[in-house]
Parts: C-alpha cells; sequence; structure tokens
C-alpha cells in the first residue's frame, strides 16, 4: 500500500503540472473566474456603500412625539421611562418646552412679525418633545401603535400625548424599507447568478481538461491507477485556479478603490470606498476565496464524476 503522504504529493504535483501546462486554458480560466470575482466583489462594495447610505438615512428618522402644554415633569420623565426599554427603541431624547421655544426663535430670529407675536403673547406655545429613534425602520410603526392613545402599555402616561408624526412620515418610512427589501432581494438574484456562471467556468474548465489529457487518464487506468488518484489532480487544478483568482481580484481592488474614492468621496458623505476596502481586506478575501474554493471544488467534483465516470 502506497504512503499516504506520497499519495497527496503526487496527486498535488500532477494537479499543478496540469496548471502550468497548458498555459492558454489556465490563463482563460484564471481570468474569466477573476473577473467574476471582481463583479462579486464590486457589489460587495455596492452593497457597503447601500448600508451606509442607509444608516444615514436612518439616523434621520425619527418619531416626534408631542406633548401636552400642561404636562407636568414627572409625567414627561414618567413616559419616557416607559418607553426606552421597548426593543424597538435605540434611544430616547427629551426637549424641554423652554428649548423648543429656544430653537423655534433661533430658526425664525430674521422673522420680526413672527418675533412681535411670541413677545406679545408673554407665553411658551411650546410643549416638551420626546424624539424616539428605533432599532430599525421596521419598529416605528410598532412604536407609534404603543405611543397610542388607546395604548394599555403606556396607561396614564399617554394622557399626556397630543400628536406623534409618525403618520406624516409614515409613507417615507415605508418607502425606505422597500427600497431595504428591494435592495437585498436584488442582491440575492445576482450573487446566485454570479455563482451559477462561476461554477459553469470551472465546470467547464475540468471537462476541457479532463479532454485534453484523455490519453493519459487511459493509461493510468490501465496500470490500475485509483479513482482518488485520477480524479485528485483535477482537484487540485480547480483549487489553484480559485486561489490564484482570489489573490488576483484583490489585488486589483487595491488601484480600482483608490481611483473611484478620489473621484466618489465626496459624492458619498465621508465614506472612503479604499478605506473600506483596506478596513474590510481580509473579510472580502476571506469571502472569495470562500466561494472560489467551495465553487471549485464542487464544480470539479461534478465534472469528474460526469465525464471520468470515478
Amino acid at each position: 500500500m502506497k504512503n499516504p503522504s506520497t499519495l497527496l504529493k503526487r496527486i498535488f504535483k500532477s494537479g499543478s503540472l496540469n496548471f502550468f501546462r497548458n498555459k492558454t486554458v489556465s490563463f482563460s480560466s484564471v481570468a474569466i473566474l477573476t473577473t467574476t470575482l471582481l463583479i462579486i466583489g464590486i457589489f460587495f462594495f455596492f452593497r457597503g456603500i447601500f448600508d451606509y447610505t442607509i444608516d444615514q438615512i436612518k439616523d434621520k428618522v425619527d418619531i416626534k412625539v408631542y406633548l401636552k402644554l400642561d404636562a407636568t415633569d414627572e409625567q414627561i420623565v414618567a413616559l419616557k421611562q416607559k418607553m426606552m426599554p421597548l426593543p424597538e427603541v435605540k434611544s430616547v431624547t427629551l426637549a424641554t418646552a423652554e428649548e423648543e421655544l429656544s430653537d423655534f426663535k433661533e430658526k425664525h430670529s430674521n422673522d420680526a412679525i413672527i418675533m412681535q407675536a411670541l413677545e406679545e403673547s408673554n407665553s411658551n406655545p411650546f410643549g416638551a418633545v420626546l424624539t424616539i429613534v428605533a432599532q430599525d425602520t421596521a419598529g416605528y410603526e410598532s412604536i407609534a401603535q404603543t405611543l397610542d392613545s388607546g395604548s394599555q402599555f403606556l396607561g396614564d402616561s399617554s394622557s399626556v400625548i397630543d400628536r406623534i408624526n409618525y403618520y406624516e412620515l409614515k409613507s417615507s418610512i415605508d418607502k425606505l424599507n422597500n427600497i431595504v427589501n428591494w435592495v437585498n432581494t436584488i442582491g440575492y438574484w445576482i450573487t446566485l447568478i454570479f455563482i451559477v456562471m462561476s461554477s459553469l467556468i470551472i465546470f467547464n474548465t475540468i471537462r476541457l481538461s479532463i479532454f485534453i489529457y484523455k490519453d493519459e487518464i487511459s493509461v493510468m487506468r490501465l496500470v490500475g491507477a485509483s479513482n482518488t488518484y485520477i480524479r485528485g489532480p483535477f482537484l487540485v487544478e480547480s483549487t489553484i485556479y480559485a486561489v490564484v483568482s482570489s489573490i488576483l481580484a484583490m489585488v486589483l481592488f487595491f488601484p480600482i478603490t483608490y481611483y473611484v474614492a478620489k473621484k466618489t468621496s465626496i459624492f458619498l458623505n465621508g465614506l472612503n470606498i479604499h478605506k473600506y476596502y483596506l478596513d474590510n481586506f481580509f473579510s472580502l478575501f476571506g469571502l472569495l476565496l470562500i466561494v472560489s474554493l467551495v465553487l471549485a471544488t464542487l464544480s470539479s467534483l461534478l465534472a469528474t464524476r460526469r465525464y471520468l465516470k470515478v
């Protein structure tokens, strides 16, 4: 019985020779697979940009709870404390009636009529305001329902609520949720398409290699070579395709992201694509390597099973 380590060395050597012996096929396969990985990587960056943009938008979306003028400090604090522990709630901030009046005066400081009317009224027409930010945009509807005047959860605390602006913003929040869901769906389909493309590329490459070396394979069978020994070199060859293509794709992303960052940093509100690439280098490389290795292994196994009958 042959030494397993010796067998593995021979399989690896044979697979490596297959890769370097037919330079045209190997170059074409690596080029196509690298292009596919680049496209998958571009989607990775696009998703990062999208998530960053959505996070920026989410930070500007909130529910404002306008409280009645006669609400006491104790009632306001009690309402705030009841809302904060909710799992949908990220933060609750309080603006007092005095702060609301001050902000209003600052925004309309150049409007003499408004400023004069405020002075003549000699009273504060504003109540306190709670600003509630949700963990996710999908949670705003649940928060709004909790704030409804009939909510049993709030009890007497709901009596100090004058109105909330959720229903005024509902259409905008719904549109944002639809965009998130739409991009997620499109992303899954794009990923699936490129997975299929990569599988077909590797499958056909291994099939071509089997055709090129069919005479050698016939000789190996005649001398009693095992199925593992026949199939092994093609698995090694496909693995080399995957590793080389992943490394090459990562190398190409360096100048690509550097150039794109210089052109887009102003439009992306401070997001630097090149820095994003460097910060997520190992995550992206791991993603491309794992995807390419899994696809390469499965495609090679299918090709050898079908065309070698092993």
